[in-house]
């Protein structure tokens, strides 16, 4: 219905025999009261409008859950062409082939990036071209074709535009941005998809784990792994995460916060956590595994290491055998949606490892100094955050 009044609102001021013959038309008859209650709504702010600067929620009880907003944003293609110019529409459902090639054969990508409202209002990107990039590397890897680094950023930017009045207040949280890029058109067999949509929706969201700020406990699991050497686990396709979701939710049924997954190989290396990059602290000396091919190679995690070494630790990215654990000072997790988050404690074959949180640890300063430069706190040195004109 959007699409349909503005190619008649569109037709109607380039073409002036099309709006002689609309005046000349009679409007009651044309347009159906519904359709004419939806144009006036384009024209006159209502509760939901792009125009109002605060949406009418209790932002001190944001969880990490779906809130849905104003508007989305969505651009499309052929697997022959490249992406051109995509459009704002209502936030919403969208219509979609049951052969085509997301449901049939996992074929997409997502990211996930943040909005920050600074005190003076402005708002703040945190390093959004690392996103696009990202995004094109998975696609390549996905036989997709992938918005261009511009096009991925300036979507992002109307997309916050357009929902501007739903970034929390300054300490409140932040708009949490989920780029998608889907094979959409039909295919029954094994095949690319011969169509795709590149889509972006927000959502207000503060703490993703529901401790907020306590530490989290993680458990080892030998029996179950996220990826495997030659797969797409170094990328953020769509198929990474459901097979997470069993061995997550079993150990949550038994208390844990989640799952730290070993190597599928032998079984005894650090990877990750099942959407986050992990970290041990052992003195002075900062470790994560090294992103190989089956690691994801989280914004974070890059923006966490680059911080580290500027501060004056030295940080190492190599194959972590699970026994370092044992006299580690610290673990802690990071991704966009996590930011960075301590853990307490982590079971591995029925023993328990605990480490040190709180005021005065390294995951704390890290935090502190990260989240200040999102947003705006502190100086950006680094160049990452992208302001909202």
């Amino acid at each position: 219905m959007i699409l349909q009044r503005n190619s008649l609102i569109r037709n109607s001021l380039c073409f002036p025999a099309f709006r002689s013959a609309l005046y000349t038309m009679e409007l009651k008859a044309f347009f159906t009261s519904q359709a004419a209650s939806s144009l006036q709504e384009m024209f006159e702010p209502s509760s939901s409008s792009v125009y109002e600067e605060n949406a009418d929620i209790n932002w001190d009880e944001l969880g990490f859950s779906l809130r849905p907003t104003d508007y989305m944003y969505t651009m499309k293609c052929s697997k022959d062409e490249n992406f051109s110019q995509g459009e704002l529409n209502r936030y919403g459902n969208i219509e979609l082939s049951p052969s085509s090639g997301v449901l049939n054969y996992g074929q997409g990508l997502f990211e996930g990036l943040k909005a920050y409202r600074r005190v003076d209002g402005s708002i703040l990107l945190f390093r959004p071209e690392e996103n696009a990039q990202r995004m094109k590397m998975g696609a390549e890897r996905m036989c997709m074709p992938s918005p261009s680094i511009n096009q991925f950023v300036n979507a992002v930017k109307e997309t916050v535009l357009a929902n501007k009045r739903w970034v929390p207040p300054p300490g409140k949280g932040s708009l949490y941005l989920r780029p998608l890029l889907i094979g959409t058109g039909p295919v029954l067999g094994l095949a690319p998809s011969p169509d795709y949509t590149f889509l972006i929706y927000a959502s207000p969201v503060a703490n993703y784990f529901k401790e907020g700020f306590a530490p989290l406990s993680l458990l080892i699991d030998n029996e179950f792994h996220r990826s495997t050497p030659g797969g797409t686990g170094h990328v953020k396709t769509i198929s990474n995460y459901a097979p997470v979701l069993k061995p997550q939710s079993q150990a949550k049924n038994r208390g844990f916060s989640d799952v730290l997954y070993l190597d599928s190989v032998q079984k005894k290396y650090l990877e990750e956590v099942s959407s986050c990059n992990i970290f041990l602290v052992k003195g002075n000396t900062i470790l994560s595994p090294a992103t190989q091919g089956t690691i994801l190679a989280g914004i974070t995690r890059k923006s966490i290491i680059d911080l580290a070494r500027d501060i004056g630790y030295q940080v190492e990215e190599r194959q972590i055998p699970v026994e370092e654990l044992i006299d580690a000072d610290e673990v802690f997790c990071t991704g966009t949606a996590v930011v960075v988050a301590p853990v307490g404690s982590v079971e591995y074959q029925g023993k328990r490892f605990e480490y040190n949180t709180g005021a005065g640890t390294v995951s704390q300063k890290l935090y502190s100094t990260l989240t200040g430069i999102q947003t705006g706190l502190l100086e950006d040195k680094m160049g990452w955050t992208v302001e909202i004109d």
